[in-house]
Parts: C-alpha cells; sequence; structure tokens
C-alpha cells in the first residue's frame, strides 16, 4: 500500500493542461497536486453528487454505468499515452468511487461528508477483493475496477448507515 501523502513517485506530465482527454482523467488538475493526488480527485468528484442527485433514479444509473464504461476507455487512453499504468495522477476513477458510494444517500453535506470519508478509508486501504484487483487486473478495466470496488463497497457501508440513523 502506498502512502497517500507521499509525493507522486512519476511527474505529472504538462498535458494535462494542454490535451482534454488528460485534463479530463487528470480531474481537471486535481491529479496534478503534489500530494494526496486521489483525495484531491475525489473532492473534485463530490460536487458532482449534488448534480446527479438531481436526476430521477434511472438517470443517476446511466450516469454511473456511462461513467465507468467512459472511464476504463480514458483511463486506459491516457495511461498508454503516458506510458504508465495508473500513473497517481489518474483521478477518473476516483471521481467515480465517490459517484458509486453516494449514490442514494440523502443530497446533504454530513452524509456526503462521511461518504467521502468512507470512500477515501476503503481505497487506501483496499480491503480483499480491491487489493487483489488492483495487483491483478491491468489496462483502463484494472485502474477503474479497484475504485468502483472501493465505491461498491462503500456504497454498502453507507447504506448502512442511512438505515440505521436516518
Amino acid at each position: 500500500m502506498t502512502d497517500p501523502l507521499q509525493a507522486p513517485a512519476t511527474p505529472v506530465p504538462l498535458s494535462i493542461w494542454s490535451n482534454p482527454w488528460h485534463n479530463l482523467a487528470f480531474g481537471f488538475g486535481a491529479g496534478g497536486m503534489p500530494r494526496a493526488p486521489g483525495t484531491w480527485g475525489t473532492l473534485v468528484g463530490l460536487p458532482f453528487v449534488l448534480l446527479w442527485a438531481s436526476l430521477p433514479l434511472w438517470g443517476q444509473g446511466l450516469v454511473l454505468v456511462a461513467s465507468i464504461v467512459f472511464g476504463v476507455w480514458l483511463c486506459g487512453k491516457v495511461a498508454r499515452e503516458l506510458g504508465v499504468h495508473d500513473h497517481e495522477g489518474i483521478v477518473w476513477d476516483e471521481m467515480v468511487g465517490i459517484w458509486l458510494t453516494c449514490f442514494l444517500l440523502p443530497a446533504e453535506p454530513l452524509w456526503l461528508a462521511l461518504g467521502f470519508v468512507v470512500f477515501r478509508v476503503m481505497d487506501i486501504a483496499k480491503p480483499w477483493p480491491i487489493s487483489w484487483a488492483d495487483r491483478h487486473v491491468h489496462g483502463g478495466f484494472g485502474i477503474m475496477l479497484d475504485d468502483v470496488l472501493a465505491g461498491v463497497a462503500a456504497w454498502g457501508v453507507m447504506q448502512a448507515f442511512v438505515w440505521a440513523w436516518a
């Protein structure tokens, strides 16, 4: 497990400012932060939860599925172009992970903040099967899979919290 506060091992490419695909994969630049790019990417993804909350349930589900499928392509493309599998700065996967975590949550600050914390714990700690997927599945699908699994696990925890306290 890597230290999320450690500086990225791979330099951040300047293409995140000139290439729209790189910019999107790097969370509009959040992935270029010198410390904890995944945390910054998750923060960038959080306001979109409020946007998705205004959609009907089927629309929210469609956005999630489309974001995952698009993310497999996007993360794979950018990783190939950079020549680095799962560059620390690619944070589209963290953005999708927080969207999954917050699916069906009350769109209130306390719930979103708790969802943020639970997702980051799952993403950093990587309990099984998240850790297995992170080590064994490669390409765009692999980049997305561990964060999708972390998002699903965090979603389960959050739904239990909502059921218990809401």
